[in-house]
C-alpha cells in the first residue's frame, strides 16, 4: 500500500515536472516567434523611413516641386507580418523576351524569370516575376527582379494601377514576398514618368492591406 502510494507521489511529481518543462518549451517558442516578428517589423519601418527620405530629397523624389515642399510622408498600411510569405519559385527555362506596355508609348523589354507560388491567409496564389533585359546587363541590377501586381484594394485604398515589389534573384527555389514593401509606380505621383502596366495575369483576387496606400495630394487652398 505504502509502495503504491510512493509510486503515485513520484508519478505525480514527474508529471508536474513534465508539464512545467512543456510550458517552458512553448513559452520559448512563442518568445522566439515574437522576437522574429519584431525584427521583421523593424525592417518594414526602416523601409518606410527610407522611402519617405527618398521622396523628400529633390534629387530622388518623383514628386513635383509643388507637392514635395509640403510633403510630410507617404501613407502606409500598418506593418503586418502575415503579408510576408515564402513562395516557391519555378524558374522559366528559355523564356522569350517580350515588350511590356507602359503608361506611355514606351515599351519595356522584359523576360518572364519565373512564377512564384504561395499561400496567403489560407488560399493559394501565383504571380509572374520578371527581369528587365536592359537592367540585367548592368552590374548594380544584374540580380534585380520585378514583381508588379494588382489586388482588390486598387482604386480604393491603393493606387488604381497596382503596385510593385522589388526582389533579388534567390540562391534556391524559394523567395520571400513581403507585401509590406509594396510601393506605387512613379506615375502615381507624376505623369512625366513611364511605368510598366501590371499584366492582368498578376491580379490577386484578395485585399493586400500592406505597403504604400494611395497618394493624396494636399489642397493648395
Amino acid at each position: 500500500m505504502k509502495k503504491n502510494l510512493l509510486l503515485g507521489i513520484i508519478s505525480l511529481y514527474v508529471g508536474i515536472l513534465g508539464c512545467v518543462d512543456k510550458r517552458k518549451y512553448h513559452d520559448t517558442i512563442k518568445t522566439d516567434i515574437v522576437a522574429q516578428n519584431s525584427e521583421i517589423v523593424k525592417e518594414i519601418v526602416l523601409f518606410q523611413k527610407e522611402l519617405n527620405e527618398e521622396f523628400k530629397n529633390p534629387d530622388t523624389s518623383p514628386l513635383p516641386d509643388r507637392y514635395r515642399k509640403d510633403f510630410e510622408g507617404l501613407d502606409f498600411f500598418k506593418p503586418d507580418t502575415s503579408f510576408r510569405v515564402i513562395a516557391s519559385l519555378e524558374r522559366t527555362a528559355d523564356a522569350i523576351p517580350f515588350m511590356m506596355p507602359t503608361t506611355t508609348d514606351r515599351l519595356s523589354e522584359e523576360v518572364l524569370y519565373g512564377v512564384a507560388e504561395f499561400t496567403l491567409k489560407g488560399k493559394k496564389y501565383s504571380l509572374e516575376v520578371y527581369q528587365n533585359l536592359e537592367l540585367m546587363e548592368t552590374e548594380e541590377f544584374k540580380d534585380y527582379l520585378f514583381l508588379p501586381f494588382l489586388d482588390n484594394t486598387n482604386g480604393e485604398e491603393t493606387y488604381a494601377g497596382g503596385r510593385y515589389l522589388d526582389l533579388a534573384i534567390p540562391e534556391g527555389n524559394s523567395i520571400i514576398l513581403d507585401f509590406n514593401r509594396a510601393y506605387n509606380p512613379y506615375c502615381a505621383y507624376n505623369k512625366k514618368y513611364s511605368c510598366p502596366i501590371v499584366p492582368k495575369r498578376n491580379n490577386l483576387n484578395t485585399e493586400i492591406k500592406a505597403g504604400v496606400k494611395s497618394f493624396k495630394q494636399k489642397s493648395n487652398n
